[in-house]
Protein backbone atom coordinates (compact mmCIF):
# COMPACT_ATOMS: atom_id res chain seq x y z
CA UNK A 1 0.00 0.00 0.00
CA UNK A 2 1.40 3.16 -0.98
CA UNK A 3 1.68 6.33 1.61
CA UNK A 4 -0.98 8.11 -0.02
CA UNK A 5 -3.31 5.39 0.25
CA UNK A 6 -2.00 4.28 4.16
CA UNK A 7 -2.47 8.26 5.38
CA UNK A 8 -6.15 7.99 3.48
CA UNK A 9 -7.35 4.61 5.25
CA UNK A 10 -5.77 5.86 8.51
CA UNK A 11 -7.74 9.40 7.97
CA UNK A 12 -10.34 7.24 7.71
CA UNK A 13 -10.77 5.33 10.87
CA UNK A 14 -9.78 8.63 12.61
CA UNK A 15 -13.01 9.99 11.32
CA UNK A 16 -15.57 7.11 11.68
CA UNK A 17 -13.64 6.58 15.56
CA UNK A 18 -14.18 10.10 16.26
CA UNK A 19 -18.10 9.99 14.74
CA UNK A 20 -19.31 7.32 16.47
CA UNK A 21 -19.69 9.30 20.18
CA UNK A 22 -21.01 11.89 18.26
CA UNK A 23 -23.99 9.93 17.24
CA UNK A 24 -24.32 7.84 20.17
CA UNK A 25 -24.84 11.48 22.03
CA UNK A 26 -27.43 12.30 19.16
CA UNK A 27 -29.03 9.65 20.13
CA UNK A 28 -29.37 10.21 23.47
CA UNK A 29 -30.30 13.52 23.50
CA UNK A 30 -33.19 12.63 20.90
CA UNK A 31 -34.15 9.98 23.47
CA UNK A 32 -34.37 12.65 25.56
CA UNK A 33 -36.83 14.44 24.28
CA UNK A 34 -38.96 12.31 23.45
CA UNK A 35 -38.87 11.20 27.24
CA UNK A 36 -39.34 15.01 27.85
CA UNK A 37 -42.06 15.07 25.63
CA UNK A 38 -45.73 16.87 27.61
CA UNK A 39 -48.26 14.77 25.63
CA UNK A 40 -50.82 16.54 23.57
CA UNK A 41 -54.64 16.16 23.64
CA UNK A 42 -57.06 16.31 20.23
CA UNK A 43 -59.91 17.67 22.00
CA UNK A 44 -60.29 19.89 25.51
CA UNK A 45 -61.52 17.70 27.73
CA UNK A 46 -63.09 20.49 30.25
CA UNK A 47 -62.06 23.35 32.84
CA UNK A 48 -59.57 21.97 35.15
CA UNK A 49 -58.46 23.06 39.37
CA UNK A 50 -55.51 22.34 40.22
CA UNK A 51 -55.18 22.64 44.10
CA UNK A 52 -52.64 21.98 46.42
CA UNK A 53 -51.90 19.38 48.42
CA UNK A 54 -52.62 19.67 52.48
CA UNK A 55 -49.32 18.50 53.93
CA UNK A 56 -46.60 20.91 52.59
CA UNK A 57 -43.75 19.01 51.58
CA UNK A 58 -41.94 21.10 49.23
CA UNK A 59 -40.57 24.22 51.01
CA UNK A 60 -38.51 22.07 53.39
CA UNK A 61 -36.82 20.71 50.07
CA UNK A 62 -36.40 24.59 48.68
CA UNK A 63 -39.38 23.97 45.55
CA UNK A 64 -42.31 25.81 44.72
CA UNK A 65 -45.57 23.99 44.95
CA UNK A 66 -46.01 21.11 42.72
CA UNK A 67 -49.40 22.88 41.37
CA UNK A 68 -47.04 25.28 39.54
CA UNK A 69 -45.15 22.09 38.24
CA UNK A 70 -48.41 20.40 36.70
CA UNK A 71 -50.11 23.79 35.70
CA UNK A 72 -47.32 24.02 32.98
CA UNK A 73 -48.09 20.49 32.23
CA UNK A 74 -51.83 20.94 31.79
CA UNK A 75 -50.89 24.31 29.46
CA UNK A 76 -48.92 22.61 27.43
CA UNK A 77 -50.82 19.92 26.52
CA UNK A 78 -54.30 21.72 25.72
CA UNK A 79 -55.92 18.89 27.68
CA UNK A 80 -58.28 21.56 29.76
CA UNK A 81 -58.92 25.03 30.14
CA UNK A 82 -57.18 25.28 33.28
CA UNK A 83 -58.58 27.70 35.89
CA UNK A 84 -56.92 29.80 38.68
CA UNK A 85 -58.12 28.91 42.36
CA UNK A 86 -55.18 30.50 44.09
CA UNK A 87 -53.47 33.71 44.12
CA UNK A 88 -55.12 34.95 41.46
CA UNK A 89 -58.85 33.68 42.51
CA UNK A 90 -57.80 36.07 45.53
CA UNK A 91 -57.07 39.08 43.47
CA UNK A 92 -60.09 38.56 41.21
CA UNK A 93 -62.44 38.29 44.40
CA UNK A 94 -60.84 41.16 45.31
CA UNK A 95 -61.78 43.14 42.68
CA UNK A 96 -65.47 41.83 42.96
CA UNK A 97 -65.84 43.65 46.75
CA UNK A 98 -64.16 46.96 45.10
CA UNK A 99 -67.31 46.23 42.44
CA UNK A 100 -69.81 45.17 45.18
CA UNK A 101 -68.84 48.44 47.21
CA UNK A 102 -69.46 50.47 44.32
CA UNK A 103 -65.49 52.05 44.11
CA UNK A 104 -65.06 50.56 40.15
CA UNK A 105 -65.80 52.82 37.67
CA UNK A 106 -69.03 52.18 35.44
CA UNK A 107 -69.23 49.91 32.72
CA UNK A 108 -66.78 47.89 34.70
CA UNK A 109 -68.78 44.76 33.19
CA UNK A 110 -67.30 42.87 36.89
CA UNK A 111 -70.28 41.03 38.94
CA UNK A 112 -72.04 37.78 39.50
CA UNK A 113 -72.88 34.83 36.66
CA UNK A 114 -69.35 35.71 35.02
CA UNK A 115 -66.92 33.05 36.78
CA UNK A 116 -66.88 29.86 34.89
CA UNK A 117 -67.37 26.47 36.87
CA UNK A 118 -64.86 23.70 37.18
CA UNK A 119 -65.65 20.43 35.98
CA UNK A 120 -62.44 18.42 37.47
CA UNK A 121 -60.01 19.06 40.18
CA UNK A 122 -56.35 17.56 39.80
CA UNK A 123 -54.67 16.98 43.26
CA UNK A 124 -50.49 16.24 42.86
CA UNK A 125 -49.23 14.79 46.07
CA UNK A 126 -46.35 12.59 46.81
CA UNK A 127 -46.91 8.48 47.11
CA UNK A 128 -47.02 6.89 50.94
CA UNK A 129 -45.07 3.66 50.61
CA UNK A 130 -47.32 0.08 51.28
CA UNK A 131 -46.20 -3.43 51.47
CA UNK A 132 -49.44 -4.77 51.79
CA UNK A 133 -49.02 -7.92 49.56
CA UNK A 134 -51.06 -6.79 46.87
CA UNK A 135 -47.94 -4.65 46.08
CA UNK A 136 -49.99 -1.24 46.03
CA UNK A 137 -47.55 1.63 46.67
CA UNK A 138 -50.55 4.44 45.98
CA UNK A 139 -51.86 3.79 49.28
CA UNK A 140 -52.48 6.28 51.84
CA UNK A 141 -51.19 9.98 50.39
CA UNK A 142 -48.36 11.69 52.33
CA UNK A 143 -49.12 11.98 55.82
CA UNK A 144 -46.41 14.67 56.97
CA UNK A 145 -42.62 15.39 57.47
CA UNK A 146 -41.26 13.15 59.65
CA UNK A 147 -38.18 15.02 61.79
CA UNK A 148 -36.72 18.31 59.81
CA UNK A 149 -33.27 16.99 61.49
CA UNK A 150 -33.15 14.12 59.04
CA UNK A 151 -32.27 14.62 55.39
CA UNK A 152 -34.32 12.57 53.47
CA UNK A 153 -36.88 12.02 56.17
CA UNK A 154 -40.07 12.04 54.23
CA UNK A 155 -42.85 9.83 54.88
CA UNK A 156 -43.55 8.33 51.88
CA UNK A 157 -42.58 8.76 48.30
CA UNK A 158 -39.77 11.09 48.27
CA UNK A 159 -35.87 10.50 49.24
CA UNK A 160 -33.53 13.27 49.55
CA UNK A 161 -30.75 10.96 49.90
CA UNK A 162 -31.31 8.81 47.34
CA UNK A 163 -33.02 11.23 45.17
CA UNK A 164 -35.81 9.13 44.31
CA UNK A 165 -39.76 10.16 43.59
CA UNK A 166 -43.23 8.45 43.45
CA UNK A 167 -45.97 10.46 43.31
CA UNK A 168 -49.62 10.23 42.62
CA UNK A 169 -52.12 12.47 40.49
CA UNK A 170 -55.91 12.10 41.53
CA UNK A 171 -58.68 13.71 38.81
CA UNK A 172 -61.79 14.16 40.56
CA UNK A 173 -65.35 15.04 39.17
CA UNK A 174 -66.62 18.56 41.08
CA UNK A 175 -70.69 17.15 40.35
CA UNK A 176 -70.68 13.68 41.03
CA UNK A 177 -67.42 13.53 43.17
CA UNK A 178 -66.48 10.78 41.39
CA UNK A 179 -62.52 10.12 40.95
CA UNK A 180 -62.27 9.74 37.50
CA UNK A 181 -58.09 8.93 37.12
CA UNK A 182 -55.27 8.09 39.48
CA UNK A 183 -52.29 7.92 38.00
CA UNK A 184 -48.80 6.88 39.51
CA UNK A 185 -45.42 7.90 38.36
CA UNK A 186 -41.87 7.46 39.59
CA UNK A 187 -38.40 8.65 39.27
CA UNK A 188 -34.71 8.60 40.08
CA UNK A 189 -31.64 10.19 39.92
CA UNK A 190 -30.34 7.92 36.38
CA UNK A 191 -33.25 9.21 34.82
CA UNK A 192 -31.93 12.98 34.81
CA UNK A 193 -28.48 11.76 33.14
CA UNK A 194 -29.71 13.24 30.21
CA UNK A 195 -30.47 16.85 31.34
CA UNK A 196 -27.83 18.48 28.88
CA UNK A 197 -29.37 17.56 26.07
CA UNK A 198 -33.07 18.54 27.59
CA UNK A 199 -32.43 22.40 27.81
CA UNK A 200 -35.55 23.07 25.73
CA UNK A 201 -37.62 20.98 28.22
CA UNK A 202 -36.47 22.59 31.46
CA UNK A 203 -37.22 25.66 29.69
CA UNK A 204 -40.41 25.95 30.04
CA UNK A 205 -40.35 25.55 33.79
CA UNK A 206 -38.48 28.83 34.36
CA UNK A 207 -41.39 31.61 33.41
CA UNK A 208 -43.77 29.46 35.18
CA UNK A 209 -42.75 30.20 38.86
CA UNK A 210 -41.84 26.25 39.00
CA UNK A 211 -37.88 27.28 38.15
CA UNK A 212 -36.90 25.40 41.63
CA UNK A 213 -37.62 21.93 39.25
CA UNK A 214 -35.82 23.11 37.06
CA UNK A 215 -32.64 24.10 38.92
CA UNK A 216 -32.19 21.47 41.03
CA UNK A 217 -31.62 17.68 41.10
CA UNK A 218 -34.38 16.48 43.70
CA UNK A 219 -37.07 19.10 41.50
CA UNK A 220 -36.26 17.48 37.80
CA UNK A 221 -36.69 14.07 39.73
CA UNK A 222 -39.48 15.40 40.65
CA UNK A 223 -40.62 16.95 37.38
CA UNK A 224 -40.14 13.28 35.75
CA UNK A 225 -42.28 11.53 38.08
CA UNK A 226 -44.61 13.95 37.91
CA UNK A 227 -44.91 14.06 34.14
CA UNK A 228 -44.92 10.09 34.09
CA UNK A 229 -47.73 10.39 36.40
CA UNK A 230 -49.86 12.88 33.79
CA UNK A 231 -48.65 11.22 30.91
CA UNK A 232 -50.13 8.37 31.96
CA UNK A 233 -53.77 10.07 33.20
CA UNK A 234 -54.31 11.86 30.24
CA UNK A 235 -54.03 8.21 28.88
CA UNK A 236 -56.87 7.10 31.51
CA UNK A 237 -59.07 10.13 30.21
CA UNK A 238 -59.77 9.61 26.37
CA UNK A 239 -63.19 8.40 27.90
CA UNK A 240 -64.22 11.65 29.12
CA UNK A 241 -67.61 13.18 28.00
CA UNK A 242 -67.64 16.00 25.48
CA UNK A 243 -69.40 18.59 28.21
CA UNK A 244 -69.29 17.06 31.54
CA UNK A 245 -71.85 19.89 32.48
CA UNK A 246 -74.44 18.27 30.02
CA UNK A 247 -73.27 14.61 31.27
CA UNK A 248 -73.95 14.65 34.95
CA UNK A 249 -77.08 14.88 36.29
CA UNK A 250 -79.39 18.15 36.53
CA UNK A 251 -78.93 20.19 39.63
CA UNK A 252 -81.84 19.35 41.79
CA UNK A 253 -84.71 21.85 42.68
CA UNK A 254 -86.69 22.53 45.68
CA UNK A 255 -90.58 23.29 45.67
CA UNK A 256 -91.15 27.15 46.98
CA UNK A 257 -94.58 27.31 46.52
CA UNK A 258 -96.80 24.76 47.15
CA UNK A 259 -98.37 22.76 43.97
CA UNK A 260 -98.94 19.43 42.24
CA UNK A 261 -97.12 16.60 40.12
CA UNK A 262 -98.89 16.21 36.64
CA UNK A 263 -99.05 13.30 34.72
CA UNK A 264 -98.79 15.29 31.44
CA UNK A 265 -97.53 18.61 30.77
CA UNK A 266 -101.01 19.92 30.01
CA UNK A 267 -101.42 19.62 33.84
CA UNK A 268 -104.72 17.47 33.40
CA UNK A 269 -104.41 14.29 35.86
CA UNK A 270 -102.65 15.63 38.84
CA UNK A 271 -100.18 12.74 40.51
CA UNK A 272 -99.47 14.59 43.79
CA UNK A 273 -99.62 17.13 45.78
CA UNK A 274 -95.83 18.77 46.30
CA UNK A 275 -95.51 21.04 49.27
CA UNK A 276 -92.95 23.54 49.99
CA UNK A 277 -89.15 22.27 49.87
CA UNK A 278 -89.58 18.94 48.68
CA UNK A 279 -86.82 17.47 46.32
CA UNK A 280 -87.36 17.39 42.98
CA UNK A 281 -84.48 16.06 39.86
CA UNK A 282 -85.41 17.71 36.47
CA UNK A 283 -85.04 14.87 33.72
CA UNK A 284 -84.06 17.79 31.25
CA UNK A 285 -87.43 17.61 29.30
CA UNK A 286 -89.95 20.38 29.62
CA UNK A 287 -92.64 22.14 27.83
CA UNK A 288 -92.76 25.86 28.08
CA UNK A 289 -93.00 26.35 31.86
CA UNK A 290 -93.37 22.86 32.27
CA UNK A 291 -90.79 20.73 33.63
CA UNK A 292 -90.24 16.85 33.77
CA UNK A 293 -89.03 15.71 36.91
CA UNK A 294 -88.83 12.83 39.74
CA UNK A 295 -89.90 12.74 43.29
CA UNK A 296 -87.69 11.14 45.86
CA UNK A 297 -89.94 8.25 45.64
CA UNK A 298 -89.33 7.38 41.66
CA UNK A 299 -92.40 9.31 40.53
CA UNK A 300 -92.27 11.20 37.44
CA UNK A 301 -94.03 13.64 36.06
CA UNK A 302 -94.35 17.41 35.08
CA UNK A 303 -94.75 20.00 37.10
CA UNK A 304 -94.78 24.25 36.63
CA UNK A 305 -91.40 25.80 36.97
CA UNK A 306 -92.84 28.91 38.28
CA UNK A 307 -93.10 26.62 41.66
CA UNK A 308 -89.63 25.64 42.20
CA UNK A 309 -86.09 26.93 42.72
CA UNK A 310 -82.38 25.82 42.81
CA UNK A 311 -82.01 23.37 46.21
CA UNK A 312 -79.74 24.99 48.25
Amino acid sequence: MSRTSLAAALAACLAAFSAGPAVAATAQEQRAQQTAQIPVCSRNLGTLAVIEPDTNWWSANQLPSPAALIKVFVSRSHCFTLLDRGKGMAAMQAERELASSGDLRGGSNLGKGQVKAADYVLLPDLVSQNNDAAGNNIGALLGGLVGNHNVGALVGGLNIRKKTADVVLTVTDVRSSEQVAMSEGHAGKTDIGWNAGAGVFWGAFAGAGASGYANTEIGQVVTLAYLQAYTDMVGQLGGLPASASAANVQQAVAMQRPGRLFAAPDGRHAMRPLDVGVLLYPTGNRQGVMWEVEDELGNKGWVSSNLFGLAH
